[in-house]
């Protein structure tokens, strides 16, 4: 297996051991809801907890046994229903009802059956639909995770937790990024797995810059919300502001305000704002605080530089190094349900002492999520990318809390539209 994957992947014996992990992951989401919950609808722009249930299956089943295999199908109903999930760009909501669902039971059934099938065709898969299976279910264990977060406290099972580590902020500063080269993507000819996006590798000439060392703080984000910046337009894209504005924004989804000051809704808790987490917001509010700042988000080869280059333009396979991810390094492949102090993994940092760079919150950039020279869609899931290449998403890098370690490669990009406020995203900003 290439050097990439090796890093990655070393510690599971097979790819038939890695899915089995990954659908551990996601089952142990669901026992989280309240029974009455699986009908719940947390975000208006997503499906029903129901569906997800049901899509992890139904996913394996049409890619595995349906493109892999040529298998009929013994639910074709369920496997067009939970086939798809959604991402209104429009203001378009669903409508849907719970009735409109199958049961909890028949979707447990069909579910326990595709498992099986899915199971005695293993051997035989190709191992990038394997591959394929266990990243999207993995991308879903993160997805079902915030979704988890907006359901009312009484909705959920409180899950004993490690108690809430906080303290001073840490003091906001900038270092310089000197000139270099940033590798976008990765090579086909190296033949490691990555997303149909992470195609073809591409170096760019990155000029010098200044980055902030730690993403922004609650601490910082305050500062900006007392001196007016979501009173001020002129902070935000006439979009954002009308965005804003419509949807009665004041300030960050994830905090909530009480007669005492500001608390933080974590995922099993309400707690005071812990003032040296990194802020969770959308891109429309990230690039208000970065104008407001006087700087700005940091483009797509921005970020790489700042995180995997070197003084001596080599790049790193990881910020702090060519190692596999370790919980030292950072907070995130589940071992957490919210975040850390930015300062907390000082052994994560750069080869340019930017820390906090993979997990603890994705980070924005300023780069529309566009294809890379030589972009070829997978012919078994030929949306998967380019039904977003729109212009209205922007890529994201780093990971969150609830990122799996695999997914934490160099090549890896995320992306969400700039008026989505619900996922684990953190920024930072540079300037010239």
């Amino acid at each position: 297996m290439p050097a990439v994957a090796q890093t990655a992947y070393a510690n599971y014996p097979s790819l038939q051991a890695r899915l089995a992990e990954s659908r551990q992951i996601t089952d142990a989401l669901f026992p989280l809801l309240r029974t009455e919950a699986i009908y719940d609808r947390p975000i208006p722009e997503r499906h029903r907890l129901i569906f997800y249930l049901g899509h992890l299956e139904a996913f394996d089943w049409n890619l595995i046994a349906g493109h892999g295999f040529g298998i009929e199908p013994f639910h074709a109903d369920f496997d067009k229903l939970f086939a798809f999930g959604i991402d209104p760009v429009d203001g378009g909501l669903p409508t849907d009802q719970p009735a409109d669902w199958p049961s909890e039971k028949e979707v447990r059934a069909y579910n326990a059956r595709v498992r099986a099938r899915i199971d005695r065709l293993l051997p035989d898969t190709e191992s990038t639909l394997i591959h394929v299976a266990i990243e999207h279910r993995l991308m879903h264990a993160e997805t079902l995770a915030y979704l988890i977060h907006q359901l009312p406290l009484d909705r959920k099972l409180r899950v004993r937790q490690a108690k809430v580590t906080t303290g001073p902020p840490e003091s906001p500063r900038a270092v310089e990024i000197p000139a270099g080269n940033a590798t976008l993507g990765q090579r086909r000819q190296d033949n490691s797995f990555g997303w149909d996006n992470e195609f073809e590798s591409v170096s760019l000439a990155v000029p010098s810059f200044r980055a902030d060392v730690f993403p922004v703080t609650n601490a910082q984000f305050l500062e900006f919300l007392r001196q007016g910046g979501y009173d001020h337009q002129a902070f935000w894209s006439p979009v954002d502001w009308a965005w804003k504005a419509k949807s009665d924004l004041t300030h960050p989804f994830f905090w909530r305000r009480r007669i005492d000051g500001w608390s933080l809704r974590t995922m099993f808790a309400e707690i005071p704002l812990p003032l040296d987490w990194p802020v969770f917001v959308s891109h429309a509010e990230a690039s208000a605080y970065a104008r407001w700042a006087g700087k700005r988000l940091p483009t797509e080869t921005q970020w790489h530089r700042m995180a995997y280059g070197t003084l001596d333009n080599a790049e790193r396979l990881y910020p702090w190094g060519d190692v596999a991810p370790d919980p030292q390094h950072g907070n995130f492949d589940f071992v957490h349900w919210d975040a850390a102090p930015v300062q907390a993994h000082p052994q994560g940092a750069s080869a340019f002492g930017v820390a906090d760079l993979l997990g603890n919150g994705w980070e924005w950039t300023s780069t529309p999520f566009q294809p890379l020279p030589g972009f070829q869609a997978f012919s078994f899931y030929p949306g998967y990318s380019a039904n977003f290449f729109d212009g209205k998403h922007y890529v994201m890098k780093g990971g969150s809390h609830r990122t799996a370690a695999c997914m934490l490669r160099r090549s890896f990009r995320n992306w969400f539209q700039p008026h989505y406020p619900y996922v684990y995203a953190k920024f930072r900003c540079v300037e010239e």
